[in-house]
């Protein structure tokens, strides 16, 4: 498979490494020095692109690639939640192809399966009080992360006592906080805490290195070469459904 790489920081060359381990050629590298290369030969051959940048420009880039006939793979968060919709049209109406996730890691996924079975369980409990804490490195733009809020939009749709998220720790009770904390370089993690009376129960993902999210980015690149439209994790582990 051809792969463009946007973005070329540490994610962005960690799926390099291995994509290559995988048997994958790297086709052309756009980073802020060169968005001329949109434009290229080897960029507009490429099956892929996998883009990793921020939000101020992620939302650019995938109409840049869209208009080079590219399907694209963004793990950059903080800028679809109000571009979902129109996404879904250019995915839908004009036949591109966009695999978006807030956090691309198996083992994210697999969190992310328990936490929507264990909010299930808590909803039968009121008695408990649910929270979330992530914690990211110093050069993370977005706060709360994608991943935190994919996380919460899931608790909201199954406890009944909940209605939204906000980015505090003081809340009213149908309101889940979500507490951000940016520091060191840590890679990323999220805990889920419900709260009583009488006990807590805590669930954690603490990502050790960014390989699990490029690994992750890979194989979203490899479904989505042989796949169309508006995709997602659920397309890929179907667990999550």
């Amino acid at each position: 498979m051809k792969i463009a790489l946007i973005g070329y920081g540490k994610m962005g060359k960690e799926i390099e490494r291995i994509a290559l381990s995988r048997g994958h050629e790297i086709v052309c590298i756009i980073d802020i020095n060169n968005p001329e290369d949109f434009a290229s030969d080897a960029f507009r051959n490429a099956d892929v692109a996998i883009e990793f940048t921020n939000p101020a420009a992620a939302y650019d880039n995938c109409l840049k690639a869209f208009d080079a006939g590219v399907k694209v793979v963004s793990g950059s968060t903080g800028w679809i939640e109000g571009r979902r919709d129109e996404m879904a049209v250019f995915c839908t109406q004009q036949h591109k192809t966009l695999f978006w996730s807030s956090n691309f890691s198996l083992g994210v996924a697999i969190f992310s399966a328990l936490n929507i079975y264990l909010a299930k369980i808590m909803n039968q409990f009121p008695a408990y009080d649910v929270g979330m804490t992530e914690t990211h490195h110093i050069h993370k733009l977005d706060a709360p992360s994608g991943t935190a809020i994919t996380l919460a939009e899931s608790l909201i749709a199954n406890l009944d006592r909940k209605a939204k998220w906000i980015k505090e720790d003081a809340a009213t009770p149908d309101e889940l906080p979500i507490h951000s904390i940016r520091e060191g370089e840590v890679p990323g993690i999220h805990t889920i805490r419900y709260e009583s009376e009488a006990d807590s129960i805590s669930i954690t993902h603490d990502a050790k290195n960014r390989s699990g999210f490029a690994m992750g980015a890979v194989l979203a690149a490899e479904y989505t070469a042989t796949h169309s439209g508006l995709l997602g994790m659920k397309d890929l582990f179907t667990f999550l459904n």
